[in-house]
């Protein structure tokens, strides 16, 4: 269920794709084009902190089910927002970004109530499989849906399957195993023997004392390697979902459709990866690996990688190899996943969601430069390679950053840790 709402979650970003006929119809140049696909994230700027805040004090159930809610709404009305004004299109997106910034949040925090140290790369691979799947679901099919049902086709159909979802949700899930229905004493007892945390119970925190101040979490220098770590995934992330449709049928010409086509192959091989990183991973950890060496691994990986694999794609003469080099990017890029994004859970499970919520509003931070900045960039230099060049050289630096400064070990953040 959770894979299926970041499946839903990343599809309802479909602007990337419906932003090519807007531009053309509306006249916007390719900085005003970056904006609206900015707007998304300051919404998205706002809510990470929040939500995790809630998240951890009343459990996922409860503001999964709220987020998913809101912003299928944002999306069902996404169409009425653009026929109306420029104004409501900007506010819609907004809201759409404000409810989105729970789900990461919630998908962490109940990861790590769920499931053991062991078990977890893997949780965190195949919930991130949805969520990558979902750009790929978003960007192959919203062309199709455009051409049948009109330019926003594809924000009706995904809406609606939002709010589906949350019938199901409601009625299935619960925050933690000791609230189920679905599982046995012999499975509740194996995932609390194996050094699970239990503090919600109810809706209220069992052991924990609340969230503790954010001046002590941000005086650990293993917060701001996470924090960092997030920054740069972000930047990559939303640069290239926001712009390479709009890359490949500028630099190569290629039609919406195919453009469409190279920007999906890349998110299907990194939901596969990213859950191949994830067993890899945790066989690491049963082989006696510690797990520091392991999240550092898994890190270099997944920044080293997608750096040099950016470059290479400045090199490329045709359509078809950009599209290897990216998807090369992409799918090394998974690897973070089982990096800093597991660390979250490590470090101070039961602040899971605060924490990752910290560094998401720096991830979004990153996000609106980037994908703003690309806009801006490519018109006053006339060319992208550019930036990707810089997109690189940061992966590189954060990369060593994380390797100088992260840990897999639980750290005291105050005395009920």
């Amino acid at each position: 269920m959770i894979a299926l709402s970041l499946a839903l979650c990343n599809a309802d970003r479909v602007m990337s794709v419906a932003i090519v006929p807007l531009s053309l119809s509306h006249g916007w140049r390719q900085s005003f084009a970056g904006v609206v696909q900015s707007s998304f994230l300051w919404g998205y700027l706002i809510s990470p902190v929040a939500g995790g805040t809630l998240v951890d004090y009343y459990g996922g159930k409860l503001v999964m089910a709220w987020g998913v809610a809101l912003w299928s709404m944002a999306t069902l009305l996404t169409p009425w927002a653009a026929e109306a004004s420029l104004w409501a299109l900007l506010a819609m997106r907004m809201l759409l970004g404000i409810a989105e910034g729970v789900a990461l949040p919630c998908m962490n925090n109940m990861i790590a109530r769920w499931f053991p140290p062991t078990e977890r790369s893997r949780a965190v691979g195949l919930a991130m499989a949805g969520f990558q799947l979902g750009s790929a679901i978003g960007l192959t099919f919203s062309p199709i849906l455009m051409s049948q049902g009109g330019l926003f086709g594809p924000f009706v159909i995904f809406g609606l399957s939002g709010f589906l979802w949350v019938l199901v949700w409601v009625s299935a899930t619960s925050s933690t195993p000791e609230h189920s229905r679905q599982i046995s004493i012999h499975e509740l007892r194996y995932i609390q023997n194996k050094g699970q945390i239990h503090t919600i119970v109810e809706g209220k925190s069992k052991t924990s004392k609340g969230i503790p101040l954010f001046r002590r979490l941000l005086s650990k220098l293993l917060t701001w390697s996470i924090i960092v770590a997030n920054a740069m995934h972000s930047w990559g992330f939303f640069v290239i979902l926001s712009w390479m449709p709009i890359y490949f049928k500028t630099i190569y010409h290629v039609d919406l459709r195919q453009a469409a086509w190279f920007s999906v192959v890349p998110w299907s091989m990194m939901a596969l990866t990213g859950y191949f990183a994830g067993v890899l991973s945790d066989l690491m950890i049963q082989r006696g690996i510690s797990v520091t060496l392991t999240r550092k691994v898994m890190q270099s990986v997944g920044f080293f990688g997608p750096g040099f694999a950016l470059i290479g794609l400045t090199t490329a003469p045709s359509p078809s190899i950009p599209s290897a080099w990216l998807t090369l990017a992409v799918g090394l890029k998974a690897f973070s996943h089982c990096g800093f994004l597991v660390n979250l859970q490590e470090i101070a499970p039961q602040y899971s969601g605060v924490l990752h919520g910290i560094s998401n509003t720096a991830g979004t931070l990153a996000a609106i430069i980037g994908t703003v900045g690309a806009g801006f960039f490519v018109e006053l230099v006339g060319s992208f390679k550019g930036f990707f060049v810089l997109t690189s050289v940061l992966y590189f630096a954060d990369a060593v950053f994380w390797n100088v400064f992260s840990t897999g070990e639980r750290v005291k953040f105050d005395d009920s840790t």
